[in-house]
């Protein structure tokens, strides 16, 4: 079973629509890649190690300066409070690793990269499994043979990531 969320099925829970409505958080892309990868591989209470070693940090890096790396930034009064990274290929985006230092904030950047993604004309989002808190967004789970299928199709869209989205196109996604 392989965990993704269809980008026609994303739903933002009533809550989370408030939080961003708020404008509470500033919401960046590709700022602060390092940070954010730094932020994933961060140990806290309940995680005291991740699979983001030193060799991981490098990989992705280098796949970020070729344009395929790609991070979402949340941000508080200028501090980086949350945000995730991913990798972009085609009209998938393959989603690696999420950090929160404050309630709601990588959440918050899932919703906004929903919106790029939207507009950009991607098929779904890769979350490689499904836990709790991605269900509440929409993530399903699908057989690796419908999965390979999903993904055939979404390779052959040629999809851009650096696609710009406006206030209604962020609208649009809440409203889902």
């Amino acid at each position: 079973m392989r965990g993704i969320i269809p980008m026609q099925k994303f739903h933002v829970p009533k809550r989370l629509r408030r939080t961003i409505r708020s404008g509470q958080f500033n919401v960046t892309f590709n700022r602060d890649f390092s940070g954010v990868i730094e932020g994933c591989a961060e140990a806290t209470n309940g995680r005291p190690r991740t699979w983001i070693n030193d060799r991981i940090v490098d990989l992705y890096t280098s796949l970020h300066f070729k344009d395929h790396g790609h991070s979402v930034e949340c941000w508080r009064d200028g501090d980086l409070v949350g945000g995730l990274y991913g990798i972009s290929l085609k009209g998938v985006f393959f989603g690696e690793s999420m950090f929160s230092r404050e309630t709601d904030a990588s959440k918050v950047t899932l919703v906004h990269l929903a919106a790029r993604l939207s507009v950009g004309g991607f098929a779904f989002i890769d979350t490689q499994f499904i836990t709790k808190h991605l269900s509440r967004f929409g993530a399903v789970e699908v057989p690796r043979s419908e999965y390979r299928g999903l993904l055939a199709a979404a390779l052959k869209i040629d999809a851009t990531y650096n696609t710009d989205y406006t206030d209604d196109d962020l609208e649009a996604i809440l409203a889902q």
